[in-house]
């Protein structure tokens, strides 16, 4: 294998491929990524079992051929190279070593086996649909903050993907949760998705995921079965395992009753929040909202750092109520509100409380309150 390639172009490719990538390894070919070049493209190509990524770059392919290399040390070594370089990649048979030569810079790196490094078997993916990359994007930013981070409940570590009814017919609606919050958000249902299996995509897919999208304005063409999923564009395929278990009935914790409503506007709500929270003791992180006819008062307290109080006019007609949430678990909500104002639905002090942005409909949030 011997071929040039710009310097912009491949470590764009390699911080795409590298991540999914783990540093410790105890499969030394997991810790490589697959280089194939020929007919003036460069395929890369990583996994750790689980996810599989695969992206074509363009490239001045001299002579064909594959090898397979360090991930992290040759995105270390191309990152470094100055801006506008060429790098120059050539395959040593006889030593079974990459060369990477750049100006006065030459790297020897070792490789393993092409032979060696796994592919992960596709199966049948009867069904597709396709989303824009703005859609999935939004998608994503509005629950993946409600991922569950706790191992033993497997099947609450990612986003459950499914379709369903709603007040408007059939929707795609993308559900996360850890028990403390939940966050779900719904779309019009794509063309090719009605009949699709529910899927919870693991977490780590949803990050390598949403950084590989991040630049794309592409349509997303999506494959799934009932344990794989496929997510293509551009010149890339990101391909994952689902995680093998059965999301819980979500709809049970959302309430259908909570007739206290509060109207508040988003920012300065979600900055007195911030403020007040200081005073919290880093454990609980708890913060009272104290609500009579028109006006809220915010109040936290320790035995260490003493109490905060913070007082401002909200929309609020009803019974006075008091109720106590975790401040961090407020605050990623509010940073999910893009509107103006925030309603929030209550119903006493010891029930879960219904959060939506009054400026968007397809997105609702619950969070669980706590003593304080």
């Amino acid at each position: 294998m011997k071929l040039t390639i710009e310097r912009a172009t491949f470590l764009r490719s390699l911080n795409h491929i590298q991540s999914v990538v783990e540093r410790r390894n105890t499969i030394p070919i997991l810790s490589n990524v697959h280089l194939d070049a020929k007919e003036g493209v460069l395929c890369l190509m990583a996994t750790d079992m689980d996810i599989e990524i695969v992206e074509k770059v363009a490239a001045d392919i001299q002579t064909d051929g594959a090898t397979t290399a360090p991930a992290h040390m040759l995105y270390d070594i191309v990152r470094k190279l100055p801006e506008g370089a060429q790098a120059e990649l050539e395959t040593n048979s006889e030593t079974s070593q990459l060369v990477l030569k750049s100006g006065r810079s030459r790297f020897t790196l070792s490789t393993l086996p092409t032979a060696d490094f796994p592919v992960m078997v596709d199966g049948d993916m009867a069904h597709n649909f396709s989303l824009s990359g703005s859609a999935l994007r939004s998608i994503i930013d509005r629950t993946r903050f409600a991922i569950s981070m706790e191992e033993t409940r497997y099947y609450l570590n990612g986003i459950f993907l499914h379709c369903a009814k709603s007040d408007l017919g059939d929707v795609l609606r993308a559900v996360a949760t850890d028990g403390h919050r939940l966050a779900r958000v719904e779309m019009p249902i794509p063309d090719g998705a009605l009949g699709m299996p529910d899927v919870i995509v693991p977490r780590k897919t949803v990050a390598e995921l949403r950084r590989l999208i991040d630049e794309t304005d592409e349509d997303i063409a999506i494959e799934l079965s009932d344990t794989k999923i496929r997510f293509s564009f551009d010149a890339a395929v990101h391909t994952s395992k689902l995680i093998d278990g059965t999301f819980p009935e979500y709809d049970r914790v959302i309430p259908s009753d909570n007739k206290k409503l509060m109207e508040v506007d988003c920012k300065p709500f979600a900055e007195a929040v911030d403020r007040v929270s200081t005073i919290s003791t880093e454990k609980s992180r708890a913060v009272k909202l104290n609500l009579d006819k028109g006006n809220l008062t915010l109040s936290a307290s320790s035995p260490d750092n003493g109490t905060a109080t913070e007082e401002f006019e909200v929309s609020y007609d009803e019974d006075p109520i008091e109720i106590g949430f975790n401040s961090r678990y407020l605050l990623d909500i509010m940073q999910q509100i893009d509107g103006a104002k925030v309603q929030f639905a209550l119903a006493d002090a010891a029930s879960p409380t219904i959060v939506r942005n009054l400026d968007d409909n397809d997105a609702l949030y619950v969070l669980m309150p706590m003593r304080v």
